[in-house]
């Protein structure tokens, strides 16, 4: 996994979920609303990646995205559950 992917957690309270997607995606579009929702609910920071503009990234995930990693570990991919992000985010 990529070092930029990595991220170490000051306590077990802390998260950070990225999306990985690329625009003009309208799963991307739906995953991100979701992502926005319940980061915002839980109080937890988000990032987003674009594809196009990381190569690494594109050879990991290309078939995949839009693909969301909480603390850098793979979550899910294509279509986010907002109750399943929630309960990862919960521990």
């Amino acid at each position: 996994m990529s070092p930029l992917l990595r991220r170490t957690k000051k306590n077990s309270g802390e998260h950070v979920v990225t999306l990985i997607g690329k625009p003009g995606c309208h799963l991307c579009d739906d995953a991100r609303a979701v992502v926005e929702q319940v980061c915002a609910e839980v109080g937890v920071p988000w990032e987003e990646k674009d594809i196009n503009q990381d190569e690494e990234l594109h050879r990991a995930y290309w078939e995949q995205i839009p693909v969301v990693l909480v603390d850098g570990e793979h979550h899910t991919f294509w279509k986010v559950d907002a109750a399943r992000l929630r309960r990862a985010l919960a521990g």
